[in-house]
């Protein structure tokens, strides 16, 4: 990306939710081994007036840095938790996952602010799913942990995404008590003669701390398998459905049942 287009979208970034450029994307979740979907990742995808659509990857490091973040993570939130309370109304409750930055974390009215939001949109704190990124790192854990203490007893799920890419995962992990992994791609994907005996000790590592477990990633059948196979509860990927926006994917779940 050149320096031009980066300035650009900094520029462009404040604001860009509430003007409807940044829209909310869903990618099914399935029971592994039923292939009933079972959630959806709410995942933000910015169409620029411009420059089109711009990745994720792109522009939340930007939105970081810029200062933007909040703004868009709370219209992901409530765009989300909107979604997943339509569902519940017409009999098609599923769980909703959400990405939060770390950088969210530090405002103490977090916890509050989540569960207001479901609140006002009638979505059952049991089908939320918070999702904690390591792009940035969660510096005051204590803190944090209290915040996540108050959406726990709510019934909210505390997520730690992208396990195994970031080198602080597992401290994450324990001292959030997380109580689901989602294991990143790169080890789902990985093709080593020794992934399928990590990928065994951390579901095995997992499940024997109570987690439920999503594989990231899934692209072929034999990874679909092998995760199958190690045990792993839900399965997330290209294979079982793509990110789409919420009237297609209303049409995906409702051909995913009629087979």
């Amino acid at each position: 990306m050149d320096d031009d287009v980066r300035s650009q979208l900094v520029a462009d970034l404040p604001g860009a939710a509430v003007r409807g450029e940044i829209v909310a994307f869903y990618q099914p979740q399935v029971d592994i081994l039923t292939g009933a979907v079972v959630g959806a990742e709410a995942l933000s995808r910015w169409f620029h007036p411009e420059l089109g659509l711009v990745s994720p990857e792109v522009f939340i490091p930007l939105a970081e840095a810029a200062g933007a973040i909040s703004a868009i993570g709370n219209h992901m939130l409530t765009t989300a938790c909107g979604f997943g309370a339509e569902r519940a109304r017409h009999g098609a409750s599923i769980d909703i996952a959400v990405n939060v930055s770390a950088i969210q974390l530090r405002n103490e009215d977090f916890a509050a602010d989540v569960l207001y939001c479901a609140s006002q949109h009638g979505l059952d704190p049991r089908h939320l799913t918070i999702e904690i990124t390591e792009s940035e790192a969660v510096l005051d854990i204590v803190a944090v942990g209290e915040r996540f203490d108050l959406l726990r007893l709510a019934g909210v799920t505390v997520s730690i995404d992208d396990f195994g890419r970031g080198q602080s995962s597992i401290d994450q992990l324990l001292a959030l008590q997380a109580s689901e992994l989602k294991i990143d791609q790169s080890l789902v994907q990985n093709r080593a003669a020794n992934s399928h005996t990590l990928l065994a000790a951390v579901i095995s590592f997992a499940h024997d701390k109570g987690l439920r477990v999503v594989a990231e990633g899934i692209e072929t059948p034999g990874q679909l398998a092998t995760m199958t196979t190690l045990g792993c509860d839900r399965a997330q990927g290209y294979l079982t459905g793509r990110a789409m926006p919420g009237d297609e994917f209303d049409e995906f779940v409702s051909a995913s049942r009629s087979t």
